[in-house]
């Protein structure tokens, strides 16, 4: 599918893009939790969760991954009024442009997979 907001790059233009996607999505979690949420978007999402569903996610590193994903305007963070305080994280509409990204790589990982029990 041809994505109409596509404009024509130079290779430099998109090797810079490459980084800069990866700053943003790059490391070991941040896909993960955006795959994670995308799946469980129906779902109220706590921090507690989202640890359990990413496993092996310690809870700093869960902390900090979801303020970067704030930041970037990926995922949504809101305190309930409820007693004790819980929160909730979503992910955004603008995050929603990221399943793509993440619908691409879990298919070329189980490819991948495949191949290499072929080889085997």
């Amino acid at each position: 599918m041809e994505d109409q907001h596509k404009q024509e790059a130079t290779c430099e233009q998109e090797l810079n893009a490459i980084r800069d996607s990866l700053e943003v999505l790059g490391g070991k979690w941040k896909l993960r939790i955006m795959r994670h949420l995308n799946i469980h978007m129906d779902e109220i999402n706590t921090f507690k969760k989202i640890q359990r569903g990413v496993e092996g996610i310690s809870a700093k590193m869960l902390s900090k991954e979801l303020q970067d994903l704030e930041i970037n305007l990926l995922v949504s963070r809101t305190v309930m009024d409820t007693k004790p305080i819980t929160v909730q994280y979503a992910i955004t509409a603008y995050g929603q442009s990221v399943f793509p990204v993440t619908e691409s790589l879990v298919n070329w990982g189980l490819n991948h997979l495949q191949k290499i029990k072929q080889k085997a």
